[in-house]
């Protein structure tokens, strides 16, 4: 190998098996989705890489939106090894979801398969009777519907993703990405999401807590690439302090003006979007370094460990040392 290659990074977890249900009348899109986050070789990645699999509801062919036609891997029974099951989008709000489905993915969690769905796909989690009591989110236009179908449900109207631990739902099939990219995030680190959101050409990440109704979802175009300056300066520098007055100063607007617009464009406002980033930047330090807590805070711009200590706790119930002790990819 040529000294000035790239070592190859490989990552932790032991090659998860992702099943994907397919059925007639598949969500194009969001079966998409799941596809290109979690099928697609990627040898860049290391040989612990997800294994995956799509499984069929109905027998035979299976239509597609769009025209296309579909052949699986197998049926239900693949869902009997799979270490995550994802339900991409469903065929309605009021369609009926079969027994045999609701029982085998009843029997997956029952033994620990982490189950998700996008967008519509919620509703055959709530047909299971597995989010009984438990939050969820979907699409804000079946938002109502599956409030007033399933009553037991908590649902977690306009976010992005709601993260349950062992399930997972999302909103629109954008949010999918999201919510996909977050589950890579968890299970490999964020150098790894980060990697799979560049080949994506999208953004790294989303707070699942970020609003679904954005009122302007397309900015000017000169603002955006100023926005989009700005974003990289900020992960370029996010140890530095940053102000609302200065980084409305970078990007030649009055800070009302700014304001306005980064809400439009992230959902959220500057003060949050920086510690959600700092904490990501932490978290990755915490995992894939042996940099000291205090050298963290300090590269990740909290200054002090102990203000590091406290959003850390606050946003993952861990201290930054119990993180690390938990996933931590090399040995300490």
């Amino acid at each position: 190998m040529p000294e000035n290659s790239k070592k190859m990074t490989t990552f932790r977890a032991p090659s998860p098996t992702v099943v994907v249900l397919a059925y007639d009348g598949l969500c194009t899109f969001e079966f998409g989705v799941a596809v290109e986050i979690f099928g697609l070789p990627r040898p860049e990645m290391g040989e612990s890489w997800y294994r995956f699999a799509v499984a069929s509801i109905d027998e035979g062919e299976l239509r597609a939106t769009g025209g296309v036609r579909i052949l699986t891997d197998g049926d239900l029974s693949l869902l009997e090894s799979a270490d995550r099951v994802i339900i991409p989008g469903w065929r309605g709000p009021e369609a009926p979801v079969p027994e045999h489905l609701c029982e085998a993915l009843r029997k997956a969690h029952a033994r620990g398969c982490q189950l998700m769905s996008i967008c519509s796909g919620v509703f055959v989690l709530a047909a299971s009777g597995l989010l009984d009591n438990r939050q969820a989110t979907t699409h804000w236009r079946y938002i109502e519907t599956l409030k007033a179908r399933f009553p037991a449900i908590r649902v977690v109207e306009d976010v992005l993703y709601q993260d349950e631990g062992d399930i997972m739902t999302s909103a629109g099939s954008a949010a999918g990405i999201d919510l996909c990219l977050h589950v890579v995030r968890r299970d490999y680190g964020m150098e790894a999401a980060n990697r799979v959101a560049h080949r994506l050409v999208i953004q790294p990440h989303r707070d699942g807590s970020q609003t679904q109704r954005v009122s302007r979802p397309v900015a000017q175009l000169r603002e955006s690439q100023r926005l989009g300056q700005l974003f990289d300066y900020l992960h370029q520098q996010l140890a530095e302090p940053h102000s609302v007055d200065s980084l409305a100063r970078r990007v030649g607007m009055s800070q009302r003006t700014f304001l306005r617009r980064f809400q439009d464009a992230t959902g959220t406002t500057p003060a949050r979007w920086l510690l959600n980033e700092r904490l990501m930047r932490a978290k990755d330090y915490l995992e894939n370094s042996r940099m000291s807590i205090d050298h963290i805070a300090e590269k990740t711009g909290f200054g002090q460990a102990a203000t590091l200590r406290h959003h850390f706790r606050q946003q993952f119930s861990l201290s930054p040392v119990q993180y690390r002790k938990r996933f931590a990819a090399i040995s300490l």
